[in-house]
């Protein structure tokens, strides 16, 4: 199976720069995963796909302002990207001039407060750098660092809440989980009063979310690794769905990978937390996630061949196609798919 497989090609039009003023309004393309057919509709009309004892799975990480512009002793800039907690003060990162940030050096950000020392350089180049400050890490960070956006994303965003879901909770993602960008506190309770289950688990995002599959095989690539947790009672939640016949819904592949991470053969989903490298493509037995919410991603990305794998690389494609000649936007920002 080879990456060209999924390639489709796309305007630079339709790559949404700006999100929009009204989360829900984003436009949905509905699609049944068993025969391809489509339907255009509003976000917010969702409401109408989704039963009463189905569960909608939720991935409520929060992004971190994890993008920090400092300067050498020599007055040389730096930016370095937080991608991975490792101890405490320790985070792997990604550092912009790469090259000149040798073992030893010292960055230094906002007049001093916070500074960093490169300890190792690690895979692909990325360094382990270790944070020294006064007072709470996560305080500095959000008075010094912006949100990591995506590199197609060339618009500075004027209200960092909107790069978050409503029901973001858990600290340590470098991206949002986008499908949940399109859920208002008012849609979510709309669903519950009509008798959809909420789930929540974390899996916070990482900047492997955005690299390419170098691999024409896609077979050899390898996935970056994730941290996340699903608690014991959103366990309960999700298998006491399955049991009473209600479908699993991920909000995203995010929630998708989790879920899929934490199921056994037996279709049941077990408490559980650590790193995640699982990688879905076409050929993939699902064990738990029956439909999937998500966005419109990337040609030959990871996460087009994990959405091919729910239904099948030419409904996606064809699907894909059709939403490109209706005008939908695409990536982060952009209009939401529901596979059900």
């Amino acid at each position: 199976m080879n990456k060209h497989d999924f390639y489709f090609d796309l305007p630079e039009r339709l790559i949404a720069q700006t999100p929009l003023k009204d989360r829900s309004s984003s436009k949905l393309l509905i699609m049944d995963k068993k025969t391809g057919e489509l339907e255009h509709t509003k976000f917010k009309n969702i409401i109408e796909n989704i039963n009463e004892g189905d569960c909608l799975v939720l991935n409520n990480t929060k992004v971190i302002p994890a993008r920090l512009i400092g300067h050498k002793k020599t007055g040389g800039a730096v930016e370095i990207l937080l991608l991975k907690r490792i101890e405490k003060d320790k985070w792997e990162c990604l550092v912009k001039p790469g090259r000149k940030a040798k073992v030893g050096d010292q960055v230094i950000f906002g007049d001093g407060i916070l500074t960093a020392v490169v300890q190792e350089i690690v895979d692909e180049g990325n360094r382990i750098v270790e944070f020294k400050y006064e007072g709470i890490f996560e305080e500095i960070l959000d008075k010094l660092g912006d949100m990591p956006l995506p590199h197609y994303i060339k618009e500075k965003l004027e209200d960092k809440y909107r790069y978050q879901t409503v029901y973001a909770k858990e600290e340590g993602s470098v991206a949002a989980p986008t499908a949940g960008l399109h859920f208002t506190n008012e849609l979510l309770e709309e669903l519950k009063n009509k008798g959809v289950k909420i789930a929540y688990l974390t899996l916070h995002v990482g900047l492997g979310t955005f690299r390419p599959v170098k691999e024409e095989n896609i077979l050899n690539h390898k996935m970056h690794s994730e941290y996340f947790v699903l608690q014991e009672d959103q366990a309960k939640i999700i298998n006491d769905t399955k049991e009473s016949g209600g479908r699993i819904i991920a909000v995203g592949t995010t929630s998708c990978r989790t879920l899929e991470s934490c199921a056994k053969e037996d279709g049941k989903v077990y408490s559980n937390s650590g790193f995640t490298n699982i990688f879905i493509y076409p050929g993939y037995k699902f064990k738990i996630v029956d439909c999937l919410i998500t966005n419109f991603h990337l040609p030959e990305s990871t996460l087009i061949m994990l959405v091919s794998a729910l239904s099948s690389r030419e409904n996606i494609l064809n699907a894909y196609n059709e939403a490109i000649k209706n005008e939908y936007r695409f990536f982060s920002f952009g209009d939401a798919m529901f596979i059900k």
